[in-house]
């Protein structure tokens, strides 16, 4: 069976690698342009190119697949099946049709739940106590296609985006063999998705990253969790913009936005309902620092007070 690939991030990477560890074929990737990245802004390969190059895999980056001719390189590579994970183009139906197996997607949720964009944050950020991979069959909706495999995992009271990127990546990669496996012998049993319990995980805005204390400790810490390594978590106090990038909830209450305590083990922080207590911050043109070590070059002091979105100075 021939398989073809893509993806462009380091979450589809782990899956192509896994593909090839198993000794599978994959006679083409597909993957995004080379985008500028780094201090020099120079162009730089996706992760899922480099593994490909690696392993002498043919690479194709259309800026759409739009067209015949943008479409003709995996046309031609006679793909039995296309294996979609995190690559950031949509697929036409022109493409869904050309392997005789059809296109397979690794989504980053249970679905229905979390269709779109950032299921992982959105699943951290919600309190979610679980996620999980889901193997779909894609079509032309969005993540509404029929579903191959599901498999769940908890989401942990220390989970990030980040640590919980790299477990489901792993898992999809164990699940999008397995399910390729079953489609090459046959056994393959797709069942169409739930039409209850259906959200949407909506593509995190930069704009999202300022905190609001006037909501939950429990909330903002979930926010801060969820948004580790990206966007963060920013507010301004004392006229400077900070980068906050975790924190804790803690039982206690104050005004939203100010500070009840300073020291080694944090900025203690009123909100809506408890305190959130920050345990790494960033200011501007600095390094992300412990809070003790964040002390020594930024004064905070109890009394100050952190701007509320929307009000006067915030």
């Amino acid at each position: 069976m021939k398989i073809a690939f893509a993806g462009t991030p380091d979450f589809a990477a782990v899956a192509l690698r896994a593909i090839l560890d198993a000794g599978l074929h994959v006679p083409l990737v597909l993957s995004q342009p080379d985008r500028p990245a780094g201090r020099g802004m120079l162009l730089q390969p996706s992760a899922v190119k480099r593994l490909a190059l690696a392993h002498d895999i043919p690479v194709d980056q259309p800026e759409k697949l739009r067209t015949a001719e943008q479409q003709a390189r995996l046309a031609d590579s006679g793909a039995d099946v296309l294996v979609v994970a995190a690559y950031g183009l949509i697929l036409p139906q022109a493409v869904l049709d050309l392997p005789r197996l059809g296109c397979l997607n690794i989504h980053a949720s249970l679905l229905p739940r979390w269709r779109g964009a950032a299921p992982i944050h959105r699943a951290i950020e919600s309190g979610d106590v679980e996620t999980g991979i889901t193997i779909m069959q894609m079509d032309a909706g969005l993540d509404t296609g029929a579903m191959l495999e599901r498999q769940a995992i908890p989401i942990l009271a220390s989970d990030t985006t980040a640590s919980l990127h790299d477990k489901l990546a792993h898992l999809g990669g164990e699940m999008i063999v397995a399910t390729l496996r079953q489609l090459a012998q046959g056994t393959a049993r797709a069942t169409p998705q739930p039409a209850e319990g259906v959200t949407y995980a909506h593509k995190i805005d930069k704009r999202e990253a300022w905190l609001d204390f006037r909501l939950g400790a429990e909330t903002l810490a979930r926010k801060l969790r969820a948004y580790f390594p990206f966007p963060g978590g920013a507010a301004d106090i004392n006229g400077h913009t900070l980068k906050l990038w975790a924190g804790e909830a803690r039982v206690g209450s104050a005004s939203p936005g100010v500070v009840t305590s300073v020291n080694a083990l944090g900025i203690d922080v009123g909100c809506g309902t408890g305190i959130l207590r920050l345990t790494r911050l960033q200011k501007a043109g600095g390094k992300q620092l412990d809070a003790a070590d964040f002390l020594r070059g930024f004064a905070i002091a109890p009394g100050d007070r952190f701007a509320l979105p929307g009000s006067e100075g915030a």
